[in-house]
């Protein structure tokens, strides 16, 4: 009736009911299962993506997947949608939601096609994520107190599934220690102040770990020194350069010697501040320190002439440093930024054990490092090409968030598919207290479940039954157990150090069903929204 309906009032629209609905959704969410499904856990394989310009992009992430992929279908783009949004705030598990998602909609379709009424199964699947949800509590490892090695687990476990195996050990250490140096007791982690810095410069496994800060720039004089030790650091954001006014206006003279001495005092102002700074430098770099180098970091700048007169001085300047490396080198050298350089004091100074400059190309690069107790760092990105550093960057991204939700969340999950293993059995044994046909819903959900374990075995080349029916017999006998991807048997990941984040599954088991129920009760779908005014048929 509704169908007819909205023809008589828009004969453009496409109707879909109730039977061809579902199969649509369930089409769409398993279609993107299928194209994801081949990239979950550690053994999974990597898809190459070319856009219209023709770079390539090399990437497992489902993260950056999802959101380079073109989707046209509503539905897949949809899960898409609240996928990455999972990423965006837990940092992990954007493909086991496609694939939780798809195989709800699956096991959902056995019921639907022997008569049982999808609101029935919404019920069950509902039923099934609050006992899910208070079996994570009990399922979950408590640690109040984070040591570097679980950390180190985390950390590994997340990274692992992003890049090959190698450079995920590589950047592991790298990961935990930058979330460390910048980690305050009873303080928010802020991981703005771990700078990521790129260099397309040798191989990707010398990626590392600066303590201290990366400038994309060096000194702008031949004659500065190109390292420094032991060095006082002074941060400036005062002007060493002539500028012109705001207003325009004009000077007029009438004789060469009038010239000069407007010229003379046009310089006066800047070599005033220049006097200062120099004067000041020779006041600290006495006695015990005289043997101790000067740098200047200015974030507004400094012209030639200046430069000049701090290179005769053998003091290293650095001109227009960003805004935000302002804020981190105060942070990780010490000392207090200066707008002005009248009352400078040695109490405004930080201090760096090295600084020097590493030109590559036409690019040049200032480190500054060895710094006392450093609230932010560095991590250095190499790589032979764009797209292994932007593949490198994205698993660093996730690598972080990873070891921040464990620190915070003072607690872990077993990994390995462990987790959903047990659920699953704790679903059919719950199974039993649920009265009515809600108990299908149930049984959909816990089947559902067993995706992870099957598609990780899957992808490691083993045979999903088998893994399956080893693990649950194993359970069943009082282990924690998860999939051994090195030889398809059971392991014990707390043993094996394989650690996932408790918010990625608190929030995956929500996000899932919700998503699927919502799906599971579109009963039709309507293409009759407005057209857009410069559409085709507006055009006819």
């Amino acid at each position: 009736m509704a169908s007819s309906a909205l023809k008589m009032i828009n004969p453009n629209s496409d109707v879909a009911r109730r039977g061809q609905a579902l199969q649509l959704n369930i089409t769409a969410a398993i279609g993107l299962q299928d194209v994801l499904r081949s990239n979950l856990g550690p053994r999974g394989t990597i898809k190459m993506l070319v856009d219209g310009a023709g770079a390539i992009k090399l990437t497992k992430d489902g993260k950056v997947l999802l959101h380079e992929m073109q989707i046209q279908h509503p539905t897949a783009a949809m899960i898409a949608k609240a996928a990455t949004a999972q990423d965006e705030i837990t940092g992990d598990g954007t493909t086991s939601i496609v694939l939780l998602v798809g195989e709800l909609l699956k096991q959902a379709e056995r019921y639907v096609s022997e008569g049982l009424h999808p609101r029935v199964i919404t019920e069950g699947y509902d039923h099934a994520k609050k006992e899910a949800l208070k079996f994570l509590e009990d399922f979950k490892t408590p640690k109040p107190e984070m040591d570097r090695e679980l950390l180190v687990s985390v950390a590994r476990t997340s990274l692992r599934t992003k890049v090959h195996r190698v450079l995920a050990d590589t950047l592991t250490e790298a990961v935990v220690d930058s979330v460390l140096a910048i980690h305050r007791e009873g303080e928010p982690i802020d991981l703005h102040m771990v700078e990521i810095m790129k260099m397309q410069h040798r191989s990707e496994t010398e990626s590392r770990l600066v303590r201290g800060l990366v400038l994309d720039h060096g000194a702008r004089h031949p004659d500065m020194p190109k390292k420094v030790t032991d060095a006082f650091i002074l941060t400036l954001n005062v002007s060493l350069e002539y500028e012109k006014s705001e207003i325009n206006s004009g000077f007029f003279y009438s004789t060469p010697e009038q010239r000069e001495k407007l010229v003379e005092s046009e310089r006066k102002h800047v070599d005033d501040k220049i006097r200062k700074i120099v004067e000041f430098k020779n006041t600290v770099c006495t006695g015990e320190n005289a043997k101790k180098g000067f740098v200047i970091i200015n974030q507004k700048g400094i012209d030639p002439l200046s430069l000049d007169i701090l290179a005769k001085h053998n003091i290293f300047a650095l001109r227009r440093a960003k805004r935000r490396n302002m804020e981190r080198l105060q942070l990780s050298c010490g000392g207090v930024a200066q707008n002005s350089v009248e009352d400078l004091s040695p109490e405004v100074l930080g201090y760096a054990g090295l600084v020097y400059e590493h030109v590559l190309g036409e690019e040049k690069y200032t480190f500054v490092e060895d710094v006392k107790d450093p609230y932010s760092v560095t991590i250095l990105i190499k790589g032979p090409n764009p797209h292994t550093i932007a593949q490198i960057n994205d698993a660093v991204r996730d690598g972080l968030r990873a070891v921040k939700n464990a620190i915070e969340d003072k607690s872990v999950v077993a990994g390995g598919g462990a987790f959903e293993v047990a659920c699953a059995q704790h679903l059919v044994e719950f199974k039993k207290s649920v009265k009515g046909r809600a108990k299908m819903g149930v049984q959909a959900f816990a089947d559902a479940l067993l995706v992870i374990p099957k598609v990780l075995a899957q992808n490691a080349g083993f045979d999903a039954q088998d893994v399956i029916v080893a693990l649950q017999e194993e359970h069943q006998d009082g282990h924690v157990v998860g999939v051994d991807l090195k030889t398809g048997d059971t392991m014990d990941p707390k043993l094996d150090g394989v650690w996932d984040n408790y918010r990625v599954h608190r929030h995956m088991l929500h996000s899932c069903s919700v998503i699927a129920s919502n799906l599971l009760l579109v009963d039709e779908m309507m293409r009759a929204g407005r057209t857009s005014l410069k559409g085709p048929d507006h055009m006819a």
